[in-house]
């Protein structure tokens, strides 16, 4: 039960007048306070609103993933002159690549290191400038064991497909990823440069400075170094983004860094 005070020093008239103005008050702090509480209401549903899209907006980039290219399965870059430039990771992907990836008028590059990456300049019945295969025996050097090494270049060569064979000599025996030559091999000038950036369409490519600069808006140039390839792969992202593990695949075997 509600207790009602009466003033005994006023008239009725005046007690009456009191209790409308405190309702009248009271009224107004009501009005405030579910005014107050919309516009709380309001800016929340904004606020929910405005998470929803951004919550849709990244399981939309997760679904639709990019789609790779075939060639993305080994190393690669697009030469400054427009040519793909494939190489094998190990011993299974340079079989691969030789095998099944070289046609005849394509360019195969090898170094004369033990466990050299295989690279094949594919022609795409054009012919191959001297520019690109500057920068095909300076990938296959790059991720040759010299960049390990330190060194800053070692020989290494292109010949045509048709020199390359499974064929040992007699009592002798080829490894899997290697293969034999015969005829004259075209040993070419080179050396150790590598940059990583992201293409138009989200592929990570590295290659050598010149083919990344024509094909990648963003890149970084790197160099030979003890950092972790973990590290240097988080550095990377930081600078264009591209996801961390295509980054990884992509960095040579041995240490390196971010050149400043």
């Amino acid at each position: 039960m509600t207790k009602i005070s009466i003033y005994l020093n006023k008239s009725i008239e005046e007690n009456a007048g009191i209790y409308f103005d405190k309702a009248k008050k009271m009224k107004k702090k009501i009005v405030g306070a579910k005014e107050a509480l919309a516009k709380s209401e309001k800016k929340l549903a904004d606020l929910l609103k405005k998470k929803d899209k951004e919550l849709k907006k990244l399981e939309s980039e997760k679904t639709i993933a990019r789609e790779k290219k075939w060639y993305e399965k080994f190393r690669w870059f697009i030469s400054s002159e427009g040519f793909l430039v494939i190489g094998g990771r190990d011993a299974t992907s340079n079989e691969i690549v030789i095998k099944k990836h070289t046609e005849k008028k394509d360019l195969v590059f090898h170094t004369d290191m033990v466990g050299s990456p295989f690279f094949v300049i594919k022609s795409e019945g054009r012919k191959i400038d001297e520019k690109t295969i500057k920068e095909a025996a300076d990938a296959t050097v790059t991720f040759s064991r010299a960049w390990k090494l330190g060194l800053t270049s070692t020989p290494t060569f292109w010949a045509k497909p048709e020199q390359f064979s499974k064929e040992a000599p007699s009592g002798e025996y080829v490894p899997k990823g290697g293969f034999t030559t015969k005829g004259k091999l075209e040993y070419v000038e080179n050396e150790i440069n590598l940059a990583m950036g992201i293409t138009k369409d989200g592929a990570i490519m590295a290659g050598p400075v010149n083919a990344v600069k024509k094909n990648c808006e963003k890149y970084v140039q790197l160099e030979q170094g003890k950092e972790k390839t973990s590290q240097t792969a988080k550095q990377i992202k930081h600078k264009f983004g591209g996801d961390l593990d295509e980054i990884v695949r992509a960095l040579p075997a041995g240490g390196c860094r971010v050149k400043k």
